[in-house]
């Protein structure tokens, strides 16, 4: 059941925002999870289906089943009355709510999912979460929240504040979250100097997705349990070896759509684990020195950089033997490169044909 929710939670942490979300979709997977983790093997999703607007205990204006009510696209200014307590899944996106108030969920001791996305919540009081110990996925995207709320669930596994109004996070902003996996930050304005030194303390968090942000370096104070880390679309100028030191996990690492000039030699030497990296619609003048020693890299973007040039040991190593996993998929379409004088050897370790993506460079 874990792995199965971890990979949930990475597909999402990966997916390209704004998309509502399906919360009956989110129902038939927590079926699926509890039926796993209690080894019950009754299927209620037809009964999940069956909404029962007219029931005196649903909100006004919202659309109600077992386990489930959905508000979203009301017009609500704030957090509706009456909400059952048996509620599992609360849908609220999509409408003007303000402000989160002390009381608001009062009693949803049994909440699973809250989400608050596209609305306009600007505070949220300190005790608004208390004694939501089941509540894991928390969505608080496309709002103005202008700080990390004190006081979250302590369970939660899911964090999302992208394109709030964020632009510092202070000491311990997210103290006691010791289960969070997935944290979201992206489109927010945080530049390095609003990371203060120890805003990540206690995370055990696998991915951290601060894209669209104002980050002119990669940040060294991420949790070192980091396996998929997301800094597209910065300002980003160089890759030096101390960027990566902490991270001695990671597994995908996403720099694409920056301003990278330059990438140390032995860069990523820390991270000897990584799959994938996007470096892609950069300012790259020739291929990251050593990556023929990564071992498990499967996947490199590199089109859209100024590489005039590639080396038959660039990609992989001189001895046989040496890569574990073979290149699935090597991109250097968009660069000055002229395709024809790349030696074939260069491309010895790609598993086939088609996982080299070569072009000619057009000047625009």
């Amino acid at each position: 059941m874990r792995i199965f929710l971890l990979l949930c939670l990475l597909a999402l942490g990966n997916a390209k925002p704004y998309q509502p979300i399906k919360t009956l979709d989110f129902m038939r997977n927590y079926d699926i999870m509890m039926a796993d983790s209690k080894g019950d093997s009754d299927d209620n999703s037809d009964e999940d289906d069956d909404f029962d607007d007219d029931d005196e205990n649903c909100p006004k204006g919202c659309h109600c089943s077992p386990r489930l009510v959905q508000c979203s696209d009301q017009g609500l200014i704030s957090v509706p009355d009456k909400i059952p307590e048996d509620t599992v899944i609360l849908d609220l996106q999509n409408n003007d709510i303000t402000e989160i108030k002390e009381n608001d969920f009062k009693g949803l001791h049994k909440l699973y999912g809250l989400f608050l996305i596209n609305n306009k919540i600007s505070k949220i009081h300190p005790k608004a979460f208390k004694n939501m110990d089941h509540l894991r996925l928390l969505y608080l995207s496309y709002n103005l929240l202008t700080g990390i709320p004190t006081n979250l669930p302590p369970n939660v596994v899911e964090l999302r504040f992208h394109e709030n109004k964020i632009d510092r996070i202070q000491k311990d902003a997210f103290k006691g979250l010791r289960k969070l996996h997935v944290l979201e930050l992206g489109a927010n304005p945080l530049p390095n100097s609003g990371l203060e030194l120890g805003a990540f303390n206690g995370l055990s968090t696998l991915y951290i997705g601060m894209s669209e942000t104002k980050l002119t370096a990669v940040p060294k104070d991420f949790p070192s349990s980091i396996t998929d880390l997301n800094l597209d679309y910065n300002k980003i100028a160089k890759v030096e070896v101390e960027d990566f030191i902490r991270y001695k996990n990671l597994q995908r690492l996403g720099l694409g759509f920056n301003q990278i000039k330059f990438v140390e030699n032995g860069s990523f030497i820390s991270t000897p684990n990584i799959r994938e990296v996007h470096l892609d619609n950069n300012r790259l003048k020739k291929v990251p020195p050593g990556l023929s020693s990564l071992r498990y890299l499967q996947v490199i973007f590199l089109h859209g950089n100024k590489i005039s040039s590639v080396g038959v040991n660039d990609f992989c190593p001189s001895k046989p033997g040496v890569k574990k996993n073979l290149y699935s998929g090597i991109s250097l379409f968009a660069n000055p490169v002229k395709y024809w004088e790349i030696q074939p050897a260069t491309f010895r370790c790609v598993s086939g044909r088609r996982g080299v993506q070569l072009g000619n460079f057009r000047k625009r």
